[in-house]
């Protein structure tokens, strides 16, 4: 009876983590997707995806055991300009009608003190996936239970060629007219999922 007992307690203590496991959103009505890389070498454009879906499950109180999972429509690209957004989608970029996805799974997450976390994962873009890391930002959470928001800002600079998208034109005073280079800037409002989502 004892032995039974004691194992009960056991199984207890290891399934308290799973049952304290929150799911999280993101609400894309508070939240950007955004990217910046530079024109004609001294300018700069500006853009963001308007599709995405971010999933994240952790604890309620620690992120760096969370699980974060993002789905990224290409064709929703938008930079203000349609002509712009319109070759960006073709296949000198992104190619959206074959390759219609990027996503991003996390592989770890690591702690570096109350706010700030390392974000590790797989990228994944015109058919190419490779590692990258995010410097990410906790804001902090306002509500209680099902009502409760939380905010995060992630940053992280990739070279664009390393996924295959390698278009480009030199320009007749020197240099290229697409930087290589895009500084990623993610701000995502997570609220908790609903069950039957």
């Amino acid at each position: 009876m004892k032995k039974i007992f004691n194992y009960g307690i056991l199984m207890l203590i290891i399934a308290v983590p799973a049952f304290s496991q929150t799911n999280w959103v993101a609400d894309k009505a508070h939240s950007t997707v955004g990217f910046t890389v530079s024109h004609m070498v001294i300018s700069e454009v500006s853009g963001k995806f308007d599709d995405f879906e971010v999933r994240m499950t952790s604890s309620p109180s620690d992120f760096s055991n969370a699980v974060i999972n993002v789905k990224i429509k290409t064709k929703s690209i938008d930079t203000g300009i349609k002509p712009r957004d319109n070759h960006l989608r073709s296949a000198d970029f992104f190619n959206a009608d074959v390759d219609s996805l990027i996503t991003f799974a996390s592989t770890s997450i690591e702690k570096q003190n109350e706010k700030k976390y390392l974000i590790r994962g797989n990228l994944s873009m015109h058919g190419v996936t490779k590692p990258v890391t995010l410097d990410a930002v906790y804001k902090g959470k306002i509500g209680t239970d099902q009502n409760e928001r939380i905010v995060f800002k992630a940053t992280s600079t990739i070279n664009r060629t390393e996924w295959g998208l390698k278009w480009n034109r030199a320009m007749e005073t020197g240099g290229l007219l697409v930087g290589e280079e895009v500084e990623l800037s993610i701000s995502m409002e997570f609220v908790v999922a609903k069950k039957d989502s």
